[in-house]
């Protein structure tokens, strides 16, 4: 895929309020209140071998999202899991990436928008890695950012809502401008609290350590790799981490749809190996991904 290819002028169609269109025609108005007032959520899917990997799960976090941003979608989880399989057949998707959004339209504009209707699309497009084979292999480069995650009195920290990643996209562009992969996100307490996209995890002294996610989404793949952890018995220990731990970890990973498991070989002045948990943890979620039996459970 041509990574400058823009997203509004491919071949294909996407769901949009209950039917499938050409891709190019899938547009909004420019004063819909999701664009002016971030009363948008979504979700972000991978498709494995023609089936989405915990599908299901994505879905129900969806509406809970969309709960939390006081607002219905106005269809049962069951139709989008159709609209979903109809978007990946129509497609001719295999191994790819599946974007669900929902949002606030036009009726109103201010802060109040009660009235609004609710828009749902569905897109999906061939993914690439999200990060190259080679930072996988070596581990990526990573730098504190300025911009913290906030805390869960001044913002819906537990929805997939698309106002949050405004600062995830400040701080990945400033590090990324610097040669970095991404950046580390400290919470508004200074603790370590995520990637700009991904969860992460420390190895120290054979056990797992990852911050509690009191203030950021306790991710879908966070959670499938804490039960492969525990799968391999493997200690999984959830609380919060300050920054100056690194010094005394061997190993650290990112979890997320996109990022998968993707290994991080260093992190400010920090270094890490990409060692045996590392390692074991991405073979065992390739394999859960694209093994029959789950493809069987999630279709």
């Amino acid at each position: 895929m041509d990574e400058l290819l823009p997203f509004d002028d491919r071949d294909g169609s996407i769901w949009l309020d209950g039917r499938l269109i050409p891709w190019r025609d899938a547009r909004i108005h420019v004063l819909s209140h999701g664009l002016h007032y971030a009363s948008c959520v979504f979700e972000g899917e991978r498709v494995y071998g023609g089936t989405i990997f915990k599908s299901r799960e994505h879905t129900e976090r969806l509406f809970a999202s969309a709960r939390i941003l006081d607002f219905e979608i106005p269809y049962s989880v069951e139709q989008i899991e159709q609209a979903k399989r109809d978007v990946l057949s129509s497609m001719g998707i295999r191994d790819g990436y599946v974007r669900p959004v929902a949002w606030r339209g036009t009726e109103m504009m201010g802060v109040s928008a009660q009235k609004n209707t609710i828009h749902v699309a569905i897109a999906a497009w061939e993914w690439p890695a999200y990060f190259s084979p080679e930072a996988k292999l070596k581990g990526i480069r990573m730098k504190t950012g300025k911009w913290r995650r906030p805390a869960p009195d001044t913002a819906p920290v537990h929805s997939k809502a698309a106002g949050l990643y405004m600062v995830c996209t400040l701080n990945k562009h400033q590090m990324e401008r610097e040669g970095y992969d991404d950046a580390l996100m400290l919470d508004y307490r200074g603790l370590v609290a995520e990637g700009t996209g991904a969860n992460i995890f420390l190895v120290q002294d054979g056990k797992l350590h990852t911050p509690t996610p009191d203030c950021f989404l306790n991710g879908i793949t966070r959670q499938t790799v804490i039960e492969l952890a525990k799968t391999r018995q493997i200690p999984v220990v959830e609380r919060h981490i300050k920054p100056e731990e690194f010094a005394n970890t061997s190993e650290v990973f990112v979890t997320g749809t996109a990022a998968e498991i993707t290994p991080v070989g260093s992190i400010d002045d920090y270094t890490f190996t990409v060692g045996q948990i590392s390692r074991t943890l991405m073979e065992d979620f390739d394999k859960l991904v694209r093994s029959p039996a789950k493809k069987a459970s999630a279709a």
